[in-house]
């Protein structure tokens, strides 16, 4: 009977050692895969912050030269004329063009274009006759309008573009300019045209007007509205 219950109790005990080493080794099992599973991760993550500044670097350098391009449009002639006087480059329309060339109509001679752009009212304006100059301080938008230019075979006797700042320019030589640029620089640019250009000249200004100006003429209406000022009546101004 003795005999018995000791082999009993020995079996047991050798069950319950047993199935506590199976236990501990699935402890230790299920902790090595958690540990792997953690450096798998741990690998990735560290992947991920090896490639971040990668990415980071490629996103600048991006977003850098998007803005270098934008301000070469918006912003030209950077370091070139005061920040205060840097205006953006947009096109003049068709109908804006045709505005200026009716308050033109009768004229004859030399006319500037400040910030002529692209070219496209130099190049309307040389078909009526005059003898026209473009000012422009974006060399990308100058070299366009040379190349337009001289693919519509137009002489450089009657539309030249140079790259060169109208604020430092004596325009005393012309007796039409136009002026497409921004609210802000009317007023500055008014006193300096008033001080240089001759009586008999004539200013259009597209879109903006002078504010301190009153207009001989206008025509159009909303974004391509246009006004001319004769300089004589400028100068009779108080």
């Amino acid at each position: 009977m003795r005999m018995c219950c000791l082999q009993e109790c020995h079996v047991f005990l050798v069950q319950k050692t047993h199935s506590k080493c199976s236990g501990m080794q699935k402890s230790s099992i299920m902790e090595d895969s958690v540990e792997v599973i953690l450096q798998h991760k741990s690998c990735k993550l560290s992947n991920h912050a090896q490639e971040k500044p990668l990415v980071t670097a490629a996103s600048g350098a991006l977003l850098v030269g998007a803005y270098g391009l934008w301000s070469l449009f918006a912003l030209p002639g950077f370091r070139k004329v005061p920040i205060c006087l840097k205006v953006p480059y947009l096109p003049s329309s068709s109908t804006q063009t045709q505005n200026v060339l009716k308050l033109l109509h009768g004229r004859a001679g030399c006319l500037a274009d400040l910030g002529s752009g692209d070219g496209r009212l130099v190049f309307s304006a040389t078909v009526e006759g005059f003898q026209c100059t473009g000012f422009e301080i974006n060399s990308i938008l100058t070299g366009y309008a040379r190349v337009k230019a001289k693919w519509k075979g137009i002489p450089s006797s009657s539309a030249t573009f140079i790259n060169q700042d109208f604020w430092k320019t004596d325009l005393s030589k012309y007796n039409n300019v136009t002026v497409f640029l921004a609210p802000g620089v009317m007023e500055v640019l008014g006193r300096k045209l008033e001080k240089e250009l001759p009586d008999e000249a004539r200013v259009i200004a597209c879109r903006f007007p002078f504010p301190d100006w009153t207009p001989t003429a206008t025509e159009g209406e909303g974004l391509d509205q246009t006004w001319a000022y004769d300089i004589k009546d400028i100068h009779k101004l108080p």
